[in-house]
């Protein structure tokens, strides 16, 4: 069974987050929403594994995560 990673694990983070802030740069909130929803459709199709797409729900859901 594969392991959800939650070390840091994303090459150049600080550029990542500034793509990603500026991906949503002028959006409306519910743009954003959709935005951010169709991002996590398409990385948990990159993940492809259930056992750990059931792990980020379940760690995602924590209320301290």
């Amino acid at each position: 069974m594969a392991d959800l990673i939650l070390t840091p694990n994303i090459d150049d983070a600080d550029d990542f987050f500034a793509d990603l802030l500026a991906t949503h740069e002028g959006l409306e909130k519910g743009e954003s929403d959709a935005l951010n929803a169709r991002l996590v459709l398409v990385l948990a199709n990159h993940i492809g594994n259930s056992d750990v797409l059931k792990q980020a729900l379940h760690t995602a859901a924590l209320k301290d995560a």
